[in-house]
């Protein structure tokens, strides 16, 4: 019976090694062993899932290239690479010498090289990568509340986190990371186009093409293993559309992964998807070849970006944001699409961004009339919540555009935001479609007295025209304040736009900086709306502008108290005229224009 017992025991303690243990030991070749004119092989994949061999001759090894940081200089050689040269997506492919790990594939002289010469990461760097759980990096700043975000302008807040590749020199040559081939799947190619700048600053190779890869719904167990040679992915978007950073696996030791050897953006703690990859061919260039691959199976998540390269884990799956969007058409009725990004605070508004833009405009019209009403929330993982409500209008891909900058401004915002670190825990997005322009622009307004009594009533009526001449009136009822004879007050009419520009010039600043992350929820899920005629009554009247809010009206006492260094942790701006009162009027269209009405209070 105990020899049975300890036949199971022995058996499911291999299993357990094989699944999640740390302790397989991988024969090494340490740095100080490694020496010019050693010959070995190589391990990568260049189609399929077929792990190849290719030669190794070493050169020589660069010493301290950065602090405590060598690399190794070797020349590959197989038929293959004869004809391509070092190949993009070889990042982690592992180089043996007798058998033992040399170390990882990872930098090239760049392109136009005749011979296959990389630079290689010594593997005692990449096993030195700890695989102690850290916390995530977190990047706060104050920022300006915006209603719109555009990739130009996100990539500029973020430019400083992504600096130029690093290059090490040696007799006037410069030694490089690989590029990563970023792996674009059911993408348009006016949203690949519009994107594939931004993404090549990064570091990445952007390819468009490919079938769609396996959802998480679809997982089995069999496909939880990885082997050394074998092409891996970092997929960042996942579902009806892939982005996915190609590369190749170092070596698995128990349920450890080490890959590519450098950094994708050496951001230190992460929560990546870590999924199989299947390699389509090679596609051989002049400047710079390429692996053409898609992401397969999800296995597992990375959670270490060093400087040495990846560190990730089997079986153990990362937290992503699930978004799920439904777009309703008169053409086609009502769409499902649910996706999953990669929780990350510069990388998760880039990919709401991209695909939230590519579902549009693969659905709906990327080029003519186009209207779009927005019903959405954003649910965060502290309980609160945004509510987005939004209409845009225009042709080409102006609403497009539009909309998904609004949802980019939003989510930069609160991932970003200086007080908490705050997650996205899911996004339902409704949007309803239709072929046609829906714009108004103001065209006059009437009142039936601009001479009141405090209180009296005030007819107003509002009249716009349409892109194509009809004319539309609205018809408003306000009340006069509670002034003193003799006195003025204006009436402010205008869209979202004009309002906001008033009220800088009002509260004499050029952005508005939030003080706590209530505030800031607060505002984003009051934005002003495109399908709004807003009205604002403004005063002669004594008041103060302190941390984004306006203080109206205030008694000279309450001024004075306010303005107190004792009081106000933040400098107040003194206000000459303050709001009284505002209104708005929904309205089934996009409303541009404004108007500003003196109305005199009876003596």
């Amino acid at each position: 019976m105990r020899k049975k017992l300890a036949v199971l025991f022995s058996a499911l303690l291999i299993i357990c090694l094989s699944l999640g243990g740390n302790e397989v030991s991988i024969p090494t070749l340490p740095l100080n062993e490694v020496k010019a004119g050693m010959k070995g092989k190589g391990k990568t994949v260049f189609e399929e899932s077929k792990v190849e061999d290719f030669d190794v001759e070493i050169l020589g090894i660069l010493y301290n290239v950065e602090p405590k940081k060598s690399i190794i200089i070797a020349k590959l050689d197989s038929a293959i690479l004869e004809k391509s040269g070092v190949v993009q997506g070889m990042s982690g492919s592992p180089i043996y010498i007798d058998g033992k790990l040399v170390g990882a594939v990872a930098y090239s002289f760049g392109a136009f090289s005749k011979e296959a010469i990389v630079g290689i990461t010594p593997i005692g760097e990449m096993l030195a990568i700890s695989g102690k759980e850290l916390p995530k990096t977190s990047f706060f700043s104050r920022l300006p509340v915006k209603k719109y975000l555009s990739l130009e302008e996100l990539f500029e807040l973020n430019k400083n986190f992504f600096p130029p590749s690093s290059s090490f020199i040696s007799e006037g040559q410069s030694i490089s990371p690989l590029l990563v081939p970023l792996v674009f799947v059911g993408f348009s190619s006016r949203v690949f186009e519009a994107a594939k700048p931004f993404f090549s600053k990064f570091g990445f190779i952007p390819v468009r093409g490919g079938p769609s890869g396996q959802s998480l719904e679809k997982i089995a167990l069999p496909n939880l293993a990885l082997q050394a040679g074998d092409p891996v992915a970092i997929e960042l978007v996942e579902g009806d559309m892939s982005v996915a950073a190609v590369g190749t696996v170092t070596c698995v030791n128990g349920n450890r992964v080490l890959a590519f050897g450098h950094p994708i953006y050496n951001l230190g703690a992460v929560d990546y998807a870590m999924t199989k990859a299947k390699v389509i061919t090679v596609i051989p260039s002049l400047s710079s070849s390429f692996k053409l691959a898609v992401p397969d199976a999800l296995v597992g998540r990375f959670y270490q970006d060093r400087s040495s390269g990846l560190l990730g884990e089997l079986g153990k799956f990362p937290q992503l944001v699930p978004i799920n969007i439904k777009i309703f058409s008169e053409r086609e009725g009502a769409k499902d699409f649910k996706i999953r990004i990669v929780k990350d605070q510069i990388l998760t508004p880039f990919l709401v961004n991209i695909s939230l833009s590519n579902i549009l405009s693969s659905e709906e019209r990327a080029v003519g009339d186009l209207s779009l009403e927005l019903d959405g929330d954003i649910y965060l993982d502290n309980g609160m919540s945004v509510h987005l409500e939004d209409f845009f209008s225009g042709n080409f891909d102006n609403s497009v555009i539009s909309i998904s900058n609004l949802l980019t401004a939003v989510v930069y915002l609160l991932t970003n935001n200086e007080f908490r670190d705050l997650g996205i825990h899911r996004i339902d997005l409704a949007i309803d479609a239709s072929e046609e322009l829906k714009l108004s622009y103001l065209e006059k307004v009437w009142l039936d007295k601009y001479e009141v009594s405090p209180g009296e009533r005030i007819q107003m009526k509002v009249y716009s025209r349409t892109f194509r001449g009809e004319s539309i009136l609205q018809t408003v009822e306000i009340y006069a304040p509670s002034l003193p004879s003799g006195s003025e007050f204006y009436l402010v009419i205008g869209d979202a736009e004009s309002m906001h520009q008033i009220e800088m010039g009002q509260y004499k600043t050029a952005a508005f900086v939030p003080r706590s992350l209530e505030q800031l929820i607060r505002l984003l899920g009051s934005l002003r709306k495109n399908n709004r005629i807003y009205f604002k009554i403004i005063a002669s009247k004594p008041g103060l502008f302190l941390k984004g809010e306006e203080m109206p009206n205030l008694p000279p006492s309450m001024k004075s108290m306010f303005s107190s260094s004792r009081a106000a942790a933040s400098y107040p701006t003194e206000l000459n005229k303050s709001t009284l009162s505002e209104y708005q009027l929904p309205l089934p269209y996009v409303f541009k224009g404004a108007a500003i009405i003196p109305i005199k209070i009876k003596k």
